[in-house]
C-alpha cells in the first residue's frame, strides 16, 4: 500500500518520491456511454486531465452524483465515487465531507436534478459552506428522460411535457448560489477548455462550498441552445475582477455580492453577453470544520464527560422500564 500525505501526491514505497499522475490514472476502465456529440464528454476529458494538477491522490478524492446523464460521471473516474439518489448528493456529500474532512469531495449534478427534487439540498449545502465542489450540468432539458422541460429552461419552451410551450419562470442557476450565501460560484462552457479549466482550478482550491454552473450542449433534446458562445469564441466574454464587465458599467469584485448578482442577471438574449467565469470567492469557515472543532471542543471539555457517547446518552432525564 502506497504511502500518503493529505492533499498531497502519493509516494512510491520503494523510493519515496513523489509519482507524478496524469490524466490517464484518473480514466476509468467503464465504456463511456453518452450520446455521441454530448456536452459530457468534454466536461470529462477537462476534469481527468485537471486532476493531477490538484495535487491530491486520487484516493481520496471521491465524486457522488444523483440521477440524470451526469449521474453517470463517477463510474468514468478512476477515484471513489457513488452513483447515489435522485437529487441527494449535496447531502450525501455533506455526510462524507463532515466525517472525513481529508478527502475532497466533488458532486456532479444536472439542472433538473438539483434544481428540480433536489433543489432543497443543493441550498443548504451551499448555505452551510460545506467544503464540497459541485458541478452543475446545465442544458436546460432533462436529457434522460426524454426531452421534458427543465427548471431552467426558458419561458415558451416546447417539449414533449409543454407542446405549447412552458409558462414557467426559470430559476437563475447562479442567482440561486448567491442567494444561498455560496463563497465560491462560477461559470463555464463545456467546449470552452481554458475557462472550464480555470474554472475547475478555482473551485479545487477553494475551502468551502463551491458550485460552478456548467453550460452543457444536449446535442439530441436541446441542440443550439449554447450556440452563440459555442461556434464563436470571440462571443465569450471572461469576467475580470477589478475589470468593468462588458461596457455595462458593473465593476467585477469578487468579494462583492452586489456587483456578482447584478451580472448573474446579464443573459445573452436580453443584454448580447452572458459572463463566463468566477462571480465570488469569499473565505468563511467551513461546516466541516465548525463542526471538527465543535467535536474537539467537547472531547477536552472540562465537564467530565469528555465527548463520551455512552456518558451523553445516559445524561438528563433517564427512567428503567420493567
Amino acid at each position: 500500500m502506497t504511502e500518503q500525505t493529505n492533499g498531497q501526491p502519493p509516494l512510491s514505497p520503494e523510493n519515496q518520491e513523489v509519482i507524478q499522475l496524469t490524466r490517464k490514472d484518473f480514466v476509468s476502465d467503464q465504456e463511456v456511454r453518452w450520446c455521441p456529440g454530448c456536452g459530457d464528454y468534454s466536461i470529462l476529458a477537462q476534469t481527468q486531465k485537471q486532476m493531477p494538477d490538484f495535487g491530491v491522490p486520487k484516493e481520496n478524492i471521491v465524486f457522488i452524483s444523483g440521477i440524470g446523464c451526469a449521474a453517470r460521471f463517477p463510474y468514468y473516474m478512476q477515484t471513489y465515487g457513488m452513483h447515489s439518489i435522485h437529487g441527494r448528493a449535496p447531502a450525501i456529500a455533506t455526510g462524507l465531507a463532515v466525517s472525513r474532512p481529508d478527502l475532497s469531495v466533488w458532486v456532479v449534478t444536472g439542472d433538473g436534478d438539483s434544481l428540480s427534487i433536489g433543489g432543497n439540498h443543493l441550498i443548504h449545502a451551499l448555505r452551510r459552506n460545506v467544503n464540497v465542489k459541485i458541478l452543475m450540468f446545465n442544458n436546460r432539458i432533462y436529457g434522460l428522460t426524454k426531452g421534458q422541460y427543465s427548471p431552467t429552461s426558458g419561458q415558451g419552451k416546447v417539449t414533449g411535457s409543454t407542446p405549447m410551450g412552458s409558462v414557467d419562470y426559470p430559476f437563475n442557476p447562479l442567482a440561486l448560489a448567491l442567494g444561498a450565501g455560496a463563497t465560491f460560484v462560477a461559470r463555464a462552457l463545456d467546449i470552452d477548455k481554458p475557462g472550464l479549466t480555470e474554472a475547475l482550478r478555482r473551485a479545487a482550491a477553494h475551502r468551502g462550498a463551491a458550485f460552478v454552473e456548467i453550460f452543457q450542449n444536449c446535442n439530441i433534446y436541446n441542440d443550439g441552445e449554447f450556440a452563440a458562445i459555442r461556434e464563436d469564441k470571440d462571443a465569450r466574454t471572461y469576467l475580470e475582477n477589478g475589470k468593468e464587465f462588458a461596457d455595462t458599467g458593473i465593476v467585477h469584485d469578487e468579494s462583492d455580492f452586489a456587483a456578482a448578482f447584478a451580472l448573474a442577471q446579464l443573459s445573452w438574449e436580453r443584454d448580447g453577453a452572458i459572463p463566463l467565469g468566477v462571480f465570488r470567492d469569499v473565505q468563511r469557515d467551513s461546516y466541516d470544520e465548525l463542526v471538527q472543532a465543535q467535536l474537539a471542543n467537547a472531547r477536552s471539555s472540562s465537564t467530565g464527560d469528555g465527548g463520551d457517547l455512552q456518558a451523553l446518552v445516559a445524561s438528563g432525564d433517564t427512567w428503567t422500564i420493567g
